[in-house]
């Protein structure tokens, strides 16, 4: 048998979970004590500037729940998104929402059976397929979806009142921007 080959590795760039801090050297070789907590690789470079958009992006769910916040009592986050769908998109069958919601069909029943009770959408027969059911928005339902958009609205006004014209133009265009790229 031959000498062992040994191989020495270069030091990787590493952070600490907190963001705060500076990126540390740490030789890839060099082992972590039991007790020290798990360092991050930090990406590479070209990768930065995505792991920052995904970052900023969680931030939205901020945005969203706050934005939720003035929807009326009566009408939950996901009963505003079936009537926006269906403004969006048309009448459709149950099984044509869910697939647009992305989610599991008995939380899109409990839904549009939460929103049919309140009159912003009649379930009438399928004429193609007796078992099935069209969704359709009523009279009430384009009047609380204009209601929820004023709403909306306000609150964006609101939060952004410090914000140029300008800057809200940019916000748009790149949002639709990256909503058109998915």
């Amino acid at each position: 048998m031959g000498n062992p080959v040994t191989v020495q590795t270069a030091p990787t760039l590493q952070s600490t979970p907190n963001l705060q801090s500076a990126p540390t050297l740490q030789s890839a070789s060099s082992p972590r004590p039991q007790n020290a907590p798990a360092v991050r690789t930090a990406p590479p470079a070209q990768a930065a500037p995505y792991a920052e958009l995904a970052r900023q992006l969680t931030g939205i769910g901020a945005v969203k729940r706050e934005l939720a916040r003035s929807l009326p009592p009566d009408c939950p986050p996901g009963a505003a998104a079936v009537l926006t769908l269906l403004d969006r998109h048309g009448e459709m069958r149950l099984s044509r929402l869910t697939e647009f919601m992305g989610v599991d069909i008995s939380v899109t029943s409990r839904h549009v059976t939460h929103i049919a009770d309140r009159g912003w959408i009649e379930r009438e027969t399928d004429p193609g397929d007796g078992r099935c059911r069209i969704l359709r928005l009523t009279p009430a339902g384009r009047a609380l979806l204009a209601e929820l958009g004023a709403r909306h609205t306000a609150s964006l006004e609101r939060a952004l009142r410090d914000w140029s014209p300008q800057d809200i133009d940019v916000l748009n265009t790149l949002l639709a921007r990256l909503r058109s790229s998915f």
